[in-house]
């Protein structure tokens, strides 16, 4: 059995100014495991208001979901993955990991880490602060 990006599961949000990043991982893609990628990111940051730009995936936009208070979250059109900053981060990490099959998913995860402790929080942001997300946050 071989194992890709796609087997793995980590939540993540970018702040594209900055290239300040905040990954977890969990065990599957769901709206439980959503929940608590969102709490653990809020205890991160207690003391700061954060507006996330997320995708209407159904765990993102389940009626049950509990959103922590210092979490605003921003949902962006559909089918409009181009408009959000960390699908950039994605391609650029998955563009490391396309020829290559491990064996086993604590290898993938290995890897996967690795690059992600390689990369600078200047090289996040010139990844998703494009100018047009940019100039839509000096506005909010």
């Amino acid at each position: 059995m071989t194992f890709n990006i796609s087997d793995f599961d980590v939540y993540g949000f970018v702040e594209p100014l900055t290239g300040d990043s905040f990954f977890y991982e969990l065990s599957h893609l769901d709206t439980l495991c959503w929940e608590i990628f969102l709490w653990k990111f809020a205890q991160q940051y207690p003391n700061d208001i954060h507006i996330l730009q997320v995708d209407r995936a159904p765990s993102h936009t389940c009626g049950w979901l509990q959103v922590p208070e210092n979490v605003i979250l921003l949902f962006q059109p559909s089918y409009c993955p181009q408009v959000n900053p960390i699908e950039r981060l994605w391609e650029f990490i998955k563009s490391f990991l396309k020829w290559e099959n491990f064996t086993d998913l604590d290898s993938l995860r290995k890897r996967f880490q690795k690059i992600l402790g390689r990369l600078s929080q200047e090289t996040i942001s010139s990844l998703t602060g494009w100018d047009f997300i940019l100039n839509a946050l000096s506005l909010a």
